[in-house]
């Protein structure tokens, strides 16, 4: 059995401090809990940034400089992921629905990839969804993935490919086909998202059944999902994602201090079931990136 790499999703952009005051919010904070996470077994820490006055998701390359910057300098060894899929969000006004309401950050993929061209992480993640999600529809088209794909692939970063539904896998396909992704490929299957993949063992091995073949893939739940799904992406012989982004509970009615203890029970869940994490050199070998 080769070893399960584990990533944490430390803040996102959808959990607040009314669902767990102990939210990271500040750059400070969230490179606090990226490195908390490696030290309880991630490999890998997936990186949304927010406003730090007011807890707000933000694209501003400054807090995600600060935050990169932070765990570079620190003495752990993690690779970093940040994410690109703030600035894809569309909410239609009340009045006339062909007009962006100010709750819309649809913006170019130039400024979505920025931060990513500029920092050169070792991993970014790239949404192929287009969907409902959370008040708002979410979208990428094809033409826009291509340019976001084309500037992560030139700032030697691998992508890691967010799919939500089947359609977004049969698009991967396409993008695999024509050039525009590469081989071997990185996926990660998104369940409990409303309208989206419901979260399930047979939803599971559906979407696996999907992928291109020699494909590297991990997968998670949502919410009270997170810890389940966690297990069967392990059984089923994929990695796995646990964190704040995704769940505030470390059991029924206790939230978590932190995302180092959310790491810390999948780390246990891991091993308790055979397996044995990877540690981020041997991260870099099975996702095939350069070695540090």
């Amino acid at each position: 059995m080769n070893p399960t790499i584990l990533s944490c999703a430390v803040t996102g952009s959808h959990t607040t401090r009314e669902h767990n005051p102990t939210l990271p919010v500040t750059p400070e904070e969230i490179a606090n809990d990226c490195v908390a996470a490696a030290q309880q077994g991630a490999a890998i820490c997936h990186i949304h940034v927010r406003d730090p006055d007011t807890g707000k998701p933000s694209m501003k390359f400054e807090y995600y400089e600060e935050v990169v910057e932070r765990i570079r300098q620190s003495s752990i060894d993690l690779i970093i992921n940040l994410t690109t899929g703030p600035g894809g969000r569309f909410v239609p006004s009340a009045d006339n629905p062909a007009v962006a309401a100010p709750e819309s950050q649809l913006t170019t993929p130039e400024i979505r990839t920025d931060h990513v061209v500029r920092l050169k992480p070792e991993i970014c993640t790239l949404d192929l969804n287009t969907m409902w999600f959370g008040g708002g529809a979410v979208i990428n088209s094809p033409q826009n993935i291509r340019a976001m794909a084309a500037r992560i692939y030139a700032a030697g970063v691998k992508p890691e490919l967010e799919v939500f539904d089947s359609g977004d896998i049969q698009l991967a396909h396409e993008l695999i086909n024509d050039g525009t992704l590469r081989k071997p490929a990185l996926f990660q299957i998104v369940t409990g998202v409303s309208y989206g993949f419901a979260p399930g063992t047979e939803t599971m091995i559906y979407a696996k059944s999907l992928l291109p073949a020699n494909t590297q893939w991990a997968a998670f739940g949502a919410s009270r999902w997170a810890f389940p799904m966690l297990a069967q992406a392990f059984l089923l012989g994929g990695h796995c994602r646990i964190g704040m982004e995704d769940a505030v509970y470390l059991d029924k009615g206790v939230k978590c201090k932190g995302n180092g203890e959310l790491v810390a029970k999948a780390a246990t869940i891991i091993k308790t079931l055979g397996g044995q994490l990877a540690s981020p050199e041997q991260a870099r070998a099975i996702l095939d990136l350069p070695a540090v």
